[in-house]
């Protein structure tokens, strides 16, 4: 048995990468086959139960990895880990692999329908760097927000899905913007986290309760987590990300 169990192991194949030393990393989970699932089940192009079934899966992921800050956008979730982050080792493979099972129970879970994520690992040396990766995928949504909704709003005045895709060929984000505004949209006014994401972090608050023992209220520090839908790209929301990102003491 034991020969047998040493044959079996030498044949079990994974990758022993780990995170870099020091480096900042991001974990980002992505639904696999999301835009049936979408289309079959949610209003297009954006719908609050989905967004809400979003934010419950990016807290659940930025709780089980004791992350900084989550930010989602779509049918993706990216939480930042801090240098410090140790847990299954800083195991790459690991990392990736849980991350997207743990996505993949909480949003079945909440939605009550199978669901698929896979994941993936950004490293980065720097805050600055931090800072990089977030405006990419920001800058990604509103870019995404764009485009979807410009097809759906041509798909609800009845083209067809190859024809609603051919009008919007080799158009410039200007362009867009101008179709939306001749139908009476200004792309400006969309809600923010439709066209920016949502952000979360850990916040603190102070709690008051009553002790039976010694019959006095007392206050407590705790933690949770805060949702915010309406940050935008301004040098306020960047401030913001260098203090959730500042060296804890």
């Amino acid at each position: 048995m034991k020969d047998l169990e040493a044959r079996m192991r030498a044949r079990e194949w994974f990758h022993s990468l780990t995170l870099l030393p020091g480096a900042w990393a991001v974990v980002r989970v992505d639904g696999r086959s999301f835009s049936r699932l979408t289309e079959a089940n949610f209003d297009k192009p954006f719908d609050q139960r989905f967004s809400d079934l979003m934010v419950d899966t990016a807290t659940t992921l930025l709780t089980e990895l004791g992350g900084r800050y989550a930010y989602t956008q779509s049918d993706e979730i990216s939480v930042v880990l801090d240098p410090a982050f140790d847990l299954f080792g800083r195991e790459v493979e690991k990392l990736v692999s849980l991350s997207a099972g743990i996505a993949t129970a909480a949003f079945t879970h909440a939605a009550g329908q199978p669901a698929v994520f896979d994941g993936r690992v950004w490293m980065g040396a720097t805050v600055d760097d931090v800072h990089g990766y977030i405006t990419w995928r920001r800058t990604n949504a509103a870019h995404c927000a764009l485009n979807s909704l410009c097809y759906w709003t041509l798909r609800k005045e009845g083209l067809s899905a190859r024809r609603a895709t051919r009008e919007l060929e080799r158009t410039s984000a200007d362009d867009r913007v101008a179709l939306l505004s001749s139908r009476g949209i200004d792309f400006n006014d969309v809600p923010t986290w439709q066209r920016h994401g949502i952000d979360l972090w850990w916040e603190t608050y102070e709690k008051t309760g009553h002790d039976p023992i010694r019959d006095t209220y007392v206050t407590t520090t705790r933690r949770r987590i805060r949702t915010e839908r309406d940050e935008s790209m301004t040098g306020t929301y960047h401030d913001l990300i260098d203090v959730l990102l500042r060296p804890t003491t």
